[in-house]
């Protein structure tokens, strides 16, 4: 908890990259907040280019400007995106922090009181292989409470037309069932 003038003030804080599972676990945090009475913080972690070698590399105080700039103009769309005009009735706050996104996520809600929310996202054999889950992280290594917000059933539909688009298979239609 946040102190804020003489009152404690409860946080829910949740990860935003924009993507569709994001945005689910930012509705999911939204709700939490809402049931709390909290403090609704979306957080994007964000890396130079090249990571932490790349930062190494000589790119001047400019590009990682330019970087920050970006990071914060992808958090404002990804709430627009996910609020559109009708805003949640919490108070929100928006942070962009340098760093790979489960140690900031970790970092950022460290007091026990907060809740810190993820999503899981799709999880193919490959995409683990080649990117850690910020979800596992989150779990091993939080002082405070995680939850885990699944993919929309509706993520899975629309990943199947992609791949179905992708592989350039013809739709099938089926009359609804039940």
């Amino acid at each position: 908890m946040r102190k804020k003038g003489t009152e404690a003030v409860a946080r829910v804080v949740v990860g935003v990259t924009g993507t569709p599972g994001s945005l689910t676990a930012l509705h999911g945090a939204a709700a939490e907040a809402r049931v709390r009475g909290a403090e609704l913080v979306a957080v994007l972690a964000w890396q130079s280019p090249g990571g932490e070698l790349g930062s190494r590399n000589g790119w001047g105080p400019t590009v990682l400007t330019e970087c920050r700039a970006a990071a914060a103009d992808r958090l404002r769309e990804a709430l627009d995106v996910a609020f559109g005009v009708v805003r949640p009735r919490v108070t929100v706050g928006g942070l962009t922090v340098r760093g790979t996104p489960g140690a900031v996520l970790v970092d950022v809600a460290r007091d026990p009181e907060d809740l810190l929310v993820v999503g899981t996202g799709s999880r193919a054999a490959l995409r683990r292989l080649v990117h850690p889950s910020v979800a596992r992280y989150c779990l091993a290594h939080a002082s405070c409470p995680v939850l885990a917000v699944p993919p929309s059933p509706l993520q899975a539909e629309l990943t199947a037309v992609r791949r179905r688009n992708r592989l350039r298979m013809p739709l099938v239609l089926r009359e609804p069932t039940g």
